[in-house]
């Protein structure tokens, strides 16, 4: 008893090495399923590396083999080898080394099929089945288990911010629902004392101050491509720019430190509770505050509750509303939201007069490629989407295209970490494998770049629809074939194809879809055209003019500032 209570109090002081120590020179018959699954927890907290994580997965491992009885402790050692496998999982992806985590993850779901009931009731075992299930790129379970959790009472707000987030995958919902769930959401967003808080204001100087808030600003982050082009091209004499960064401190890269030289103020707040975000942030007398996160993994939802800012506005991160009042604007245009939709969208919409995103661009030469189907003689469509976007309906629709088409070839990457052999599985299911190539996520970003000289038209996932990997295959002079959608999130690749004047490649649904595909295979010279037209217009489409969309921007937040 004095031994438990010993290590409940060093684990509070934070002596992570001395109680693996003491944990070391215990005979390994008398360790208890407790002990070893401390010893795993007290291995990450005390050493961030792969080795370190690889040693305390085998703990996690062999506390829950050992406990026969399926105890607390068990389970609790089991959520902590889940999520422990999804880490190391995520690390190999990286590296292109997934040999053993690929294992581990089968060995994830042998212990889910032994115990699902005890799944189904645990919500924290069940939140890291999720995180397995996503790297499976199995969305019908991912959100048959967030459902499990999002309808109870007692539902977390990460739990239901994922219910909504995964919904954007698949054809479940209508916007009407989003809308729904959102205010649902909102509602459980935690409202904090008056007296606690910072009184707000905006500023009392002559410029605006914006300010930016993401987790997401670090090296191939989509966020930071379109993020640049506005703090590259603002007139520094009418506003006053700050990023609030959620990313870790120890994962700052290049891409963060060269973000710092792109504003007036940087400042990491992941450390800082609630409470100390909303008073820095209103200190610091913000004017707009701009979410770039909405509903994904890294969101701070509550902040916004309790209002940072005078204006808070949501843009590019998420591409739907996020129900909460207090948040007043949402960036969109208008082949996103239409006229009669603005009722489903929580938020006034903030209209850019294009497009609702400018690319960046990349540092890399541009060089026309004739279209690969003149050397190849068969046709490469390709895709270098998430796979958790690529649905049941999107593989049907695309191993139509395949066996319609002789010869063609799929070319899949995902940036994403996703087991592989579950998407292989679920094309070998149409017979349609032998016409696909998957591609590893290796190399550098100028090797990603050149896979695309290997297609001739890219094919966008729906409903949710790619946007930077459409942005990267237009600036290779890739075109896209898109589908029309319903929402803002699923109308994505119709505002970028329409900004490029391409409607043809606009479908009207999936037979139209598929129709398109095949005719483009069926006319070269069609083709050939379509790419030319992709090449020679896109640096002067509102895709990537910067300074025009910049100049858009931030006229329209000083309309509303004023």
């Amino acid at each position: 008893m004095n031994k438990k209570i010993d290590f409940q109090k060093l684990f509070e002081e934070k002596k992570y090495t001395k109680i693996l120590s003491i944990i070391q020179n215990i005979d390994k018959k008398n360790l208890n399923s407790g002990l070893i699954n401390l010893s795993g927890v007290c291995k990450i907290l005390s050493d961030k590396s792969e080795v370190t994580l690889k040693s305390a997965i085998i703990d996690f491992r062999t506390a829950y083999l050992k406990d026969k009885k399926k105890t607390e402790h068990s389970f609790n050692a089991l959520k902590n080898f889940i999520n422990a496998s999804i880490d190391l999982f995520d690390i190999e992806f990286k590296s292109n080394e997934i040999n053993l985590t690929g294992n581990i993850l089968k060995e994830i779901f042998l212990y889910y099929n032994d115990n699902r009931d005890y799944f189904e009731k645990n919500d924290e075992l069940t939140r890291a089945l999720v995180r397995a299930l996503v790297r499976n790129v199995d969305m019908e379970k991912v959100i048959y288990y967030l459902n499990q959790i999002a309808e109870k009472e007692t539902s977390s707000i990460d739990a239901l911010a994922s219910y909504i987030y995964y919904q954007s995958f698949i054809y479940n919902w209508d916007q009407k629902k989003f809308l729904e769930y959102s205010q649902i959401l909102d509602q459980k967003l935690i409202t904090y004392p008056q007296d606690k808080i910072v009184k707000i204001s905006g500023s009392d100087r002559k410029k605006i101050n914006i300010g930016f808030h993401s987790a997401d600003i670090r090296s191939r982050h989509s966020v930071t491509h379109f993020l640049k082009t506005v703090l590259l091209n603002y007139d520094r004499n009418k506003f006053n720019i700050s990023i609030y960064d959620g990313n870790k401190p120890d994962k700052e890269d290049s891409t963060t430190r060269d973000f710092k030289q792109y504003v007036d103020n940087m400042t990491n707040i992941r450390n800082l509770d609630d409470i100390e975000v909303i008073n820095l942030v209103r200190s610091d007398k913000i004017d707009i505050l701009i979410d770039l996160m909405g509903l994904t993994s890294n969101h701070r939802l509550s902040l916004y509750k309790n209002r940072l800012a005078p204006t808070q506005i949501t843009w590019c991160g998420f591409q739907n509303t996020t129900g909460i009042k207090e948040m007043d604007y949402i960036i969109a245009d208008k082949n996103l939201i239409f006229e009669d939709e603005k009722k489903l969208y929580s938020e006034k919409i903030l209209y850019m007069e294009d497009i609702w995103n400018c690319h960046s661009g990349f540092d890399i030469p541009r060089l026309q490629i004739t279209a690969p189907i003149v050397e190849n003689k068969f046709i490469t469509f390709g895709s270098f989407n998430n796979y958790n976007k690529i649905n049941d309906r999107v593989i049907k629709v695309w191993s139509k295209i395949l066996k319609k088409v002789k010869n063609s070839k799929l070319i899949l990457k995902s940036s994403n970490a996703t087991f592989r052999s579950a998407m292989v599985e679920k094309f070998r299911k149409h017979d349609v494998l032998n016409s696909i190539e998957f591609l590893s996520f290796k190399g550098n970003f100028e090797d990603h770049l050149n896979q695309y000289k290997k297609i001739d038209i890219a094919l966008d996932t729906f409903p949710y629809n790619g946007v930077t990997t459409s942005f990267e295959a237009i600036w290779m002079g890739v075109p896209v074939l898109t589908m029309k959608g319903f929402n803002y999130n699923s109308r994505s690749g119709e505002s970028i194809n329409k900004n490029l004047n391409l409607k043809e490649l606009i479908a009207e649904n999936e037979n139209d879809y598929i129709n398109i595909a095949v005719s483009l295979e069926k006319n070269v010279k069609n083709l050939k055209k379509i790419r030319n037209i992709v090449f020679d217009n896109a640096l002067s489409s509102p895709l990537f003019d910067q300074k025009k969309f910049s100049n858009q921007f931030f006229k329209s937040l000083e309309k509303i500032y004023n």
